[in-house]
């Protein structure tokens, strides 16, 4: 287990190149995202997105997230980007909105009962999306044990996760505990599964179309 400053800059590059290695060899991330920290693992490695569940305490029935490091690499993931999911991202990411979507059935991930869908975002922090753009896209939850409050410092997070995490990412204290706003695309009207620091008013101004939260 290792801890990096990443407000210093020798300390950020060597944490950034541990997490990357970390990632490859199939080991458990913390880093911090614009909302909480998160822990992250390869969304294309099976057994280590599985990890993350048991580290969590948490079933295949609560699946995880996927956080990508850019726009486009949303293209490769999905069945297919609608006019709808075009004008989310192009309006919200990088920052607190994050998007269900089919999922392209070409892939081979598992990232828990998804049901043919995958939930993408694009962070708001610079560590985040370096390391994103470094080792693709990754699995990514709130770094917390099930039925405990999300981690927003990496102390947090170190009491929580101990040595089941390789590398630890020290962004700082996230500030408040918000959580992302989630709208799910996948049927014929859109639907905000929840309403975090994306207001569904803002939602629907995007989407030209009233969207309520999902209650």
């Amino acid at each position: 287990m290792a801890v990096y400053d990443c407000n210093r800059a020798e300390s950020r590059a060597e944490g950034l190149t541990a997490a990357a290695g970390a990632v490859r060899s199939s080991r458990l991330v913390v880093l911090p995202t614009d909302t909480v920290y998160g822990i992250g693992a390869d969304a294309f490695d099976a057994e280590a997105v599985r990890g993350l569940l048991r580290a969590k305490h948490r079933g295949p029935d609560m699946p995880v997230g996927v956080l990508v490091g850019s726009w486009s690499t949303v293209d490769g993931l999905v069945l297919g980007v609608s006019s709808q999911a075009k004008a989310l991202i192009e309006a919200f990411w990088p920052g607190d909105l994050s998007i269900v979507l089919p999922h392209a059935p070409s892939l081979q991930w598992d990232l828990g009962a998804t049901r043919g869908t995958v939930m993408l975002r694009m962070p708001l922090h610079p560590v985040a999306l370096e390391l994103l753009r470094d080792v693709g896209p990754m699995a990514v939850s709130s770094a917390n044990i099930s039925g405990r409050s999300p981690a927003a410092t990496i102390d947090e997070a170190q009491e929580q996760f101990g040595t089941t995490v390789s590398v630890y990412l020290d962004g700082g204290p996230s500030g408040e505990p918000v959580p992302s706003s989630i709208v799910d695309l996948t049927g014929s009207e859109p639907v905000l599964l929840r309403e975090g620091s994306v207001s569904a008013e803002a939602v629907s101004e995007v989407l030209g179309v009233p969207v309520t939260a999902n209650s």
